[in-house]
């Protein structure tokens, strides 16, 4: 399976902002180059980073794309397709989008507080580590549903990275997963609401720079 595999604070420094791949390194604030008071990196990376740039109407869709896509971790061809799939569903696209990429089981993993980030909770998925419905599935793409209960398997329950991270989110960061705190298994209570995804993007410039291409 394709990913990337260079350095994950450049995507921070691509989008100006803060995007929280890198786990707990990200929360620490002084160990995040990012968050520095001097921002001796605070520019675009690249011989030519530190240059004012003003950008067209398409190079501001292409970055609000590219952010939505590195925050979730998805490549350009699977995040092309999850765009296809949400235009054919009722309701507005962008944010069907971004139901769509809240579905992952990575990114439940990571919203339910088993894993520090989605990268982790994804290297969690693959190894075998959880349970959605008692069935093991390793496919960090796998999209659940309303109702599903996933677990940490019964042999993972002392996985370090996995107790870490329940100490870090003893509780799941949004309101549409239940988990009690010290619990290895939580539930989908409801597919979430547009306001309910903690996520600042404009996913309407999405929709705008997939019309044009």
């Amino acid at each position: 399976m394709a990913r990337y595999k260079d350095a994950r604070c450049r995507l921070c420094r691509r989008e100006g902002k803060k995007l929280f791949l890198k786990g707990e390194r990200c929360l620490a604030g002084v160990k995040c180059p990012f968050d520095r008071q001097e921002k001796p990196k605070a520019y675009p990376p690249g011989d030519h980073g530190f240059r004012r740039t003003k950008y067209s109407n398409y190079g501001i869709q292409l970055r609000e794309k590219q952010k939505v896509r590195r925050i979730y971790g998805v490549l350009e061809k699977q995040f092309r397709r999850y765009f296809s799939i949400a235009e054919r569903r009722k309701g507005m696209t962008g944010e069907n989008l971004l139901r769509i990429l809240e579905s992952r089981l990575d990114n439940i993993v990571y919203r339910l507080g088993f894993a520090t980030s989605r990268a982790q909770a994804r290297q969690l998925v693959s190894h075998g580590h959880i349970l959605v419905n008692d069935k093991k599935v390793n496919i960090p793409s796998y999209l659940v549903k309303e109702g599903d209960v996933i677990a940490v398997k019964e042999k993972s329950r002392n996985h370090p990275f996995i107790l870490r991270a329940m100490e870090i989110f003893p509780t799941p960061s949004v309101k549409w997963l239940v988990r009690k705190e010290g619990e290895f298994e939580g539930r989908v209570d409801h597919l979430p609401e547009r306001e309910e995804i903690p996520v600042s993007v404009e996913e309407h410039l999405v929709v705008e720079f997939y019309s044009k291409v």
